[in-house]
């Protein structure tokens, strides 16, 4: 996780979409080349520090895939298929009608246009603007948002749809599963070419880790729900190895940590400037004004 990154070969391996298994077997000379030797073509970088490790979380993946196609067969065998599917898609339903419940909770209380916005470190702005759109859906509008940065903040679109979903779970009055149907009462409109909506190749490091945390922080503000903190998970991270000045590999380690950020006060709590931040470390905080 280099701190000046500039573009994303600065950052490592990309892989934008490859076969990690084909015709039942682990590629693993293909994700050796893809995270050992392709980031290290590029001048001033190095493929992974420990390969070793990239490759069986891989393979850990593989296995929890696998676990969890053998309890869905299993789920269908027992009940059929018709039915499971009926669950899967009244999941999603309840999970939909929840967050749109809570969204008119908050427009009849607050009116129907919320605003918020705050800024990176460096300036960068982040503005939403929540209000009623078409066909009975909440439109989240980050337009009015700085372009993109010759830095690493920027946050690829996917990091503003996680802050949201994990937002609208946080304010809805119910425990609900967390699932794809959370966002199907809102429309998102983000600008193209903008922070949380950059070019292919630019760097996105601390997309992840500095600017995600001001997206929920905006959302959560324009809710009433929390002001914002100081918006960072403040990450320490350093490592030694990969690839060395003669090209050869040389087996590291990385260490990366979240210290702490602290969180804005909200209805019933104190703000707190030196505890974990609420957003990175408790997923189930609740939020809620209203």
């Amino acid at each position: 996780m280099p701190p000046n990154s500039k573009f994303l070969i600065h950052e490592g391996a990309a892989i934008f979409s490859e076969l990690l298994v084909k015709n039942g077997e682990f590629q693993e000379e293909r994700m050796t080349q893809l995270l050992l030797e392709e980031p290290a073509k590029h001048a001033g970088c190095s493929g992974s520090r420990r390969l070793s490790d990239n490759i069986s979380d891989l393979k850990a993946q593989i296995a929890a895939n696998q676990k969890g196609i053998s309890l869905i067969d299993r789920l269908v065998d027992e009940f059929g298929l018709a039915t499971i599917m009926k669950y899967m898609v009244a999941i999603q339903d309840n999970a939909a009608e929840t967050v749109s419940r809570m969204l008119a909770r908050v427009m009849e209380q607050h009116g129907n246009e919320l605003e918020s916005v705050d800024y990176m470190d460096d300036g960068s702005r982040i503005q939403l603007r929540i209000f009623p759109g078409q066909n009975g859906k909440i439109v989240f509008d980050f337009t009015g948002t700085s372009m993109q940065s010759y830095s690493n903040v920027n946050a690829p679109m996917a990091i503003t749809y996680s802050a949201i979903i994990y937002c609208l779970r946080c304010l809805v009055d119910e425990t609900i599963p967390l699932n794809q149907g959370c966002l199907r009462p809102i429309e998102v409109v983000i600008p193209d070419s903008s922070l949380l909506n950059p070019d292919k190749g630019c760097a996105v490091v601390a997309g992840n880790v500095c600017t995600s945390q001001v997206i929920t922080g905006v959302i959560l503000s324009a809710f009433k729900a929390s002001a914002n903190s100081q918006s960072c998970c403040n990450n320490f991270t350093f490592g030694v190895g990969g690839n060395d000045e003669n090209g050869n590999y040389v087996q590291g380690f990385g260490y990366y940590e979240t210290i702490a950020g602290g969180h804005g006060a909200g209805p019933t709590w104190d703000g707190c400037e030196r505890c974990p931040h609420k957003h990175d470390k408790h997923p189930d905080h609740r939020c809620r004004s209203f």
